[in-house]
């Protein structure tokens, strides 16, 4: 069961939520996430995708703090989900020294810097936003780990997706995990970029 091998700290947080049983999805994907494969995630709606993106996410950082520089960078379409997902994260990581941290679009980018270099383990943003940063030198990608995607339907605009290839440019070794409902050429054409010898786990 891919709840077996999790970090007991996230065992303890989802027996305390009441799941004893993962998805199909969760069950497909799972092992193949924490192998440290580039991973496409397909599958529909309320199939468990976001709650793998945080339970393997945690789980990638061992469910403690280390260092300054973020270790985890969690790419979403708009501020609302940056902000959900936040919410959701905190919901797992109450009780740890890991630092989430959600690049809100509607504070300044000085603030933004300021605090992300204060120390972040996971920092939540849009890829305008995180690429924005960059250009500013307010965001060390040297420590990263892992990258997820939530719902990269968002990559299908030009912006996002032109965005999301420059900020890929300037790291030099990570694990990228994209969850989508529906494969489409876009993403697929990522495979050319970053996405290299991606695994595919599709549920329909």
């Amino acid at each position: 069961m891919p709840f077996k091998k999790l970090h007991p700290h996230l065992k303890e947080k989802i027996a305390q939520f009441g799941i004893d049983t993962p998805t199909p999805f969760q069950k497909a994907s799972i092992g193949t996430i924490k192998s440290g494969a580039n991973v496409y995630c397909i599958a529909p709606n309320n199939s468990g995708k976001t709650t793998t993106l945080i339970w393997t996410t945690l789980q990638k950082l061992q469910c403690e703090a280390q260092g300054t520089a973020p270790r985890a960078l969690v790419f979403v379409e708009n501020n609302e989900q940056a902000l959900a997902l936040y919410d959701a994260f905190l919901l797992y990581t109450r009780h740890t020294d890991l630092r989430v941290y959600v690049a809100n679009e509607k504070e300044h980018i000085d603030l933004l810097k300021s605090e992300i270099f204060e120390g972040v383990d996971i920092l939540i943003a849009t890829v305008k936003t995180t690429n924005k940063l960059l250009l500013l030198e307010g965001l060390n990608t040297t420590q990263l780990k892992i990258i997820g995607i939530d719902d990269a339907s968002f990559l299908q605009e030009t912006n996002a997706y032109t965005a999301l290839l420059a900020i890929t440019q300037s790291i030099y070794k990570c694990q990228y995990v994209l969850y989508t409902n529906t494969m489409n050429p876009s993403l697929q054409r990522l495979e050319n970029y970053f996405m290299t010898f991606a695994k595919k786990i599709l549920i329909k």
